[in-house]
Order: C-alpha cells, then structure tokens, then sequence
C-alpha cells in the first residue's frame, strides 16, 4: 500500500489506517476473535498506522488491539492512543492522569512506546488545562522516551485554529471534515503544512452517514444531512456501486491528506478496504454523487464548547 510522511513527525504512514474503535464493540457487539482477525488483515493488507483510545468501549478496545498485536513484532506497525476521555461525560487531563493512562494503555497493548499519544477530544475543556498542564506533561513523555510524537485531536475545526499556534504539536486527529460530503478540512491544510503538522483523517464514512444502513440513534447530523447522504448512498446503490468504495477512494486520493483511518471489527471490510484504494475511482459516480451532495456539503454539527463551534455550518 502507498505511504505518505505524516508531518515533521518522520513517520511514513500507510494511506488507509486502522481505527481500532470498533474493536470495543462502540458500533456493534463484534466478536473479540473476529476482530483480531481485522487486525491481522490489515496488517497484512499493508495497513501500517494503528489508532485506538483507552475511552473506546471503557478500555475493551485497547485490551483487544493488545491480544492482537501481542505476537507481531513492534516494528511491523505504527500505533496511537489517547489520554484525557475515558467516558461520555468523563475527562480529566491532568498531568497524574495522563501518565498514568499512558501507562495503562502500555500494559493492554503489550508495548512500552507510543508512536504519537494525542490528547482526546479537547474541545469539552477549557483550554488553559491543555495548554498549561495536558501539553506540557506530553513534551516530558517525548524527552523520556515512552512517545515519539503527540497531538490533539477533536470535531470541530476552529479548534485546531485557535489551539496550534499555541502549541507544538507533532499531528492532529480531524475526523468527518474530508469526505464526500464535507471537505471543510482543505481550509486547515495551509495551517497544518506551515508549521508540519501530521494529519490523520478519520471517518471518511461521517460516522455512517454515508451507508445504506442509516444512521443510528445517536449520530448527531440533522435530517436534512442524513437524508442527502441516504440518496447519494442509493444513488450508488443503483449503479451497481457501494458508497464505501467511492467514500474510501475519494478520502485517500488527495496527497495532501497523509492518511485516512477507518475503522471495522470484519476482516473482510478491512480487506475491502484496503483494495479499493488500489482500484481506480469511478469520476462520472463521483460527480453524480458530489452533485446530490452539494446542497449540504460542510454542513457539520456542534461539540463541545462554543469558543470551539463559531462560524461552522450547521
């Protein structure tokens, strides 16, 4: 699979990714032996970049990862996690708490480094805790060795603009602003390249918006989105296509989007996956598709603190 360097970090990451969420069953009760099966697949379908969280299924994401990766040599894969969410309503960025989850982290994954630890979804806390404790306590975990890089990650993009000017970090998360129906991430680009940041783009699904499955309960996208990107996933329907590939294959075109994550418990999809990015994309679906897309293309929705979420489309 083609690699792309991920920022100043010297990482060279695989352009599809691994998002190892759905491994702690946060979509669907999965099969914990499946599941290890994904992972393995991945690898060896050439995916390289693996990222997971402690809060991902109350930590059964990493415990999973962990007995998968326990026989792979730690130089066959890159990995990520995450310190500061440990459930829907539970953050704590502390210094205390943010060595010892790493340290947590460590003993489910069976290693002792993290190729990038990012600080997960700060957009619900005030930024003076990122800032004068969170950021600083990753700057000593770098100089001691047990990360290589870190980051930030969250949903809405304003965050980025106000927070990486202050801060020094190695890559960023940015999740449901680079696919077929937002592509509002292009605006952050000029910032991430100025000062090397890595990128990594997750869902290039919009949390299944863009599926014939329908969204459940809980995604937060407004009717008219959904309904749009229900049409736009029939459309492909129709053609013989599945909106998967196409989503797929339009996140991981772009040169300047160094790696996208997706995430599935299924070695099959992750395959699935993987392939498509290999196979050439269909333009004349692609257009039909952007054009039933367009009338909602950026729309977004809130999280977190409003200093976060001024000026996004909702």
């Amino acid at each position: 699979m083609k690699k792309r360097k991920l920022g100043g970090t010297g990482l060279d990451v695989s352009v599809l990714s691994f998002g190892a969420s759905s491994l702690g069953s946060v979509f669907r009760e999965t099969d914990d032996a499946e599941a290890i099966r994904a992972v393995h697949a991945a690898l060896d379908s050439g995916i390289n970049y693996i990222d997971v969280s402690p809060y991902y299924g109350q930590t059964k994401a990493e415990t999973v990862l962990g007995r998968a990766l326990k026989n792979i040599p730690r130089d066959r894969y890159l990995l990520s996690t995450k310190a500061g969410r440990y459930g829907a309503d539970e953050f704590d960025f502390s210094a205390r708490r943010i060595r010892q989850s790493l340290e947590e982290s460590f003993g489910r994954l069976h290693t002792d480094y993290a190729d990038i630890l990012f600080l997960h979804d700060i957009e619900f806390v005030p930024a003076d805790i990122i800032l004068e404790e969170a950021v600083p306590t990753l700057r000593e975990l770098k100089r001691e060795g047990k990360i290589r890089n870190y980051g930030i990650c969250g949903l809405p993009l304003p965050l980025f603009g106000k927070l990486l000017p202050q801060i020094d970090a190695d890559a960023i998360i940015s999740y449901c602003h680079y696919s077929l129906n937002d592509t509002s991430l292009l605006g952050l680009l000029p910032l991430l390249e100025s000062r090397d940041v890595g990128l990594v783009n997750a869902s290039p699904l919009s949390m299944g918006l863009l599926s014939l499955r329908g969204t459940p309960d809980w995604h937060p996208a407004s009717s008219e989105l959904k309904a749009a990107c229900r049409r736009a996933a029939e459309h492909c329907a129709s053609r013989g296509e599945n909106i998967a590939k196409l989503a797929v294959q339009f996140s991981t075109a772009n040169e300047r989007i160094p790696t996208t994550l997706v995430s599935t418990a299924s070695p099959d999809n992750i395959r699935d996956n993987a392939r498509w990015t290999e196979e050439p994309m269909d333009s004349a679906l692609l257009r039909e598709v952007l054009d039933i897309l367009e009338p909602v293309l950026d729309l977004t929705w809130t999280s977190g603190r409003p200093e976060y979420n001024e000026g996004i489309k909702v």
